[in-house]
C-alpha cells in the first residue's frame, strides 16, 4: 500500500494525540483513505523527552531537514504561536509540501500570506482544527453547507472563558475563584488573558469570516471584550430575567455588511447555546437554505483536536482536501463583496446596570438620558442595597428594547456623569 509520509513539527499535547491516532488506529486510517500514514519527521525542542507512539529514530530538532526529507509529502505544523510556525509553513509549501496547521492565531494574522505561497506553488492548506477543536465546523460550511449563504454565526469558542462562567453561574464563584479552578483543572494556562480578553475567540472568528463571507478581517477590526470584568451579580441579575451569559463570538450578515464582535451576551435559558456547559465548545449557524445548525463538542484536549488534524490527513490523502481547497478560493482577492459593518451601527437589546445612590429621583435621571438618545426602555428591576459595596447604593437593572449600539453606549457615557451614579454603567447585549 502506497505511504503518505508526514513531518510533524512540534509534539506538544495536540502532537501527542496524533502519534496516538496514526500508532494506534493505523489500519482503520489505511482503510478508509488507501494509503498508510507515516510519521517520517518529529521535531521537538527536547529530543530526550519520552514520547508515546513516536519511534526515537525520527526526532530531531532540525526543522528545515524535516521539511525537505524528500518521503514527507505533509508537513503538520503544531507548535502554535505566529513567528515561527509562520517561517515552517512558507518553507514547507516553497518545499512542494502540502500542509496540515491547527494554528487559529496563525491563520487570523497571516492567512492571505500563507495562502498566497499555497496557490503559488500549488499546494494546499487544511486547518479544520484550527476552530472548535474536534468539531468540524470548517468542513460543514465548506462542504456540507456549500448550497447555503451562511448569515449568521454563534459561536462558544473558548473553552477557558466557557468553564469559568459556567462555575460562577453554578455555583456562585468569583471570577478569580472559578479561573484559578479552571488552571487547576488545566482548562487555563498560568497567563489566562488570550482566552478571557476574547482573543482566543476572535481569531477563530476571523477564520469562521472567511470562510462564511469570504471577508478578510484583520485582527485589531474585531471589536473585543471579555469576562474578566463579569461580576457574579450580573449573572444574577440575567439569570432572574430568564437569561444565561456566555462569550460569544458573533458574525452576522446584512446585506452587503458583515457585523464581528466578541463580548458577553444574555442568552434565553431555553437556548441551546445557553445549555452549553464547562470546557465545550459549540457553533450555531444560519444559512439561508438550511435555517439553524448547532455543532457542539470537545472544543480543545489531546484526542479531540488531533481527530481534526487527522481528519485533514485523510482528506489529503484521498484528495479531498485539493479539490475543496481549490474551489474555496480562501483569502484571495476573489471576495464576495461583503464588507465589515461598523459596530456602532448594529441594532441590538442591551442589558445595563446601574449602580445609583438610594436617593428620590435617579430612575427618572436614568431614563430621561435614555429617552434622550431614543433609546426605549422594556423592563426596570431595583434591587436592594448592596451590602458589599462601601457606598449606600442600589443596583438599577434596566432592560431595552432595539436600539443601535453606537446610540445606547452614548447614553450609558451620560448616565456615567449623573450625580447619584456610582459608574461605570455595565452593559451587554441581548439575544432573543
Amino acid at each position: 500500500m502506497e505511504q503518505i509520509g508526514i513531518a510533524m513539527i512540534g509534539c506538544g499535547t495536540v502532537g501527542g494525540g496524533v502519534a496516538k491516532i496514526l500508532a494506534e488506529q493505523q489500519e482503520r486510517l489505511a482503510t478508509r483513505c488507501g494509503k498508510t500514514l507515516m510519521l517520517r519527521r518529529v521535531v521537538v525542542r527536547d529530543p530526550g523527552k519520552a514520547r508515546p507512539h513516536i519511534a526515537r529514530e525520527i526526532i530531531t530538532t532540525d526543522a528545515k531537514a524535516a521539511i525537505n526529507d524528500p518521503s514527507v509529502s505533509i508537513v503538520l505544523e503544531l507548535v502554535g504561536g505566529v513567528s515561527a510556525a509562520r517561517e515552517y509553513v512558507l518553507q514547507a509549501l516553497a518545499a512542494g509540501k502540502n500542509v496540515v496547521t491547527a494554528n487559529k492565531h496563525l491563520l487570523a494574522e497571516h492567512g492571505a500570506e500563507i495562502f498566497d505561497a499555497a496557490r503559488k506553488h500549488d499546494r494546499v492548506v487544511a486547518f479544520e482544527a484550527s476552530v472548535a477543536g474536534g468539531i468540524p465546523i470548517i468542513a460543514a460550511i465548506l462542504q456540507s453547507l456549500a448550497a447555503n449563504q451562511i448569515t449568521g454565526i454563534q459561536g462558544i469558542l473558548n473553552g477557558t472563558s466557557n468553564f469559568i462562567l459556567s462555575s460562577m453561574a453554578e455555583s456562585g464563584a468569583s471570577y478569580a475563584d472559578a479561573l484559578k479552578e479552571a488552571q487547576a483543572r488545566g482548562y487555563a494556562e498560568a497567563d489566562p488573558t488570550l482566552d478571557v480578553d476574547g482573543s482566543d475567540a476572535a481569531h477563530k472568528l476571523a477564520i469562521l469570516a472567511q470562510i462564511a463571507f469570504g471577508v478578510t478581517v484583520p485582527f485589531a477590526k474585531i471589536e473585543r471584550f471579555g469576562i474578566a470584568e463579569l461580576r457574579a451579580m450580573d449573572l444574577r441579575f440575567a439569570h432572574e430575567l430568564g437569561y444565561t451569559i456566555k462569550l460569544l463570538a458573533e458574525a452576522w450578515l446584512d446585506g452587503k455588511e458583515v457585523a464581528l464582535h466578541v463580548a458577553p451576551v444574555l442568552l434565553r435559558h431555553t437556548d441551546m447555546l445557553a445549555q452549553v456547559r464547562g470546557a465545550h465548545n459549540a457553533v450555531q449557524i444560519v444559512g439561508d437554505a438550511v435555517g439553524e445548525m448547532m455543532f457542539q463538542g470537545a472544543g480543545a484536549g489531546a484526542l479531540p483536536t488531533a481527530s481534526a488534524v487527522v481528519a485533514d490527513l485523510i482528506d489529503l490523502a484521498v484528495g479531498r482536501a485539493q479539490r475543496t481547497f481549490q474551489a474555496a478560493k480562501l483569502w484571495s482577492a476573489n471576495a464576495r463583496g461583503f464588507t465589515l459593518r461598523a459596530a456602532e451601527g448594529v441594532r441590538s437589546r442591551f442589558y445595563l446596570r446601574v449602580l445609583v445612590r438610594d436617593i428620590p429621583g435617579m430612575l427618572a435621571d436614568v431614563a430621561r438620558v435614555l429617552a434622550d438618545h431614543s433609546i426605549s426602555i422594556a423592563s426596570v428591576i431595583q434591587h436592594e442595597a448592596l451590602e458589599e459595596h462601601s457606598e449606600q447604593v442600589v443596583p438599577l437593572v434596566i432592560m431595552t428594547h432595539y436600539a443601535p449600539t453606537g446610540q445606547f453606549r452614548a447614553a450609558v457615557k451620560k448616565i456615567d456623569t449623573l450625580k447619584g451614579v456610582v459608574p461605570p454603567g455595565v452593559y451587554y447585549s441581548v439575544d432573543d
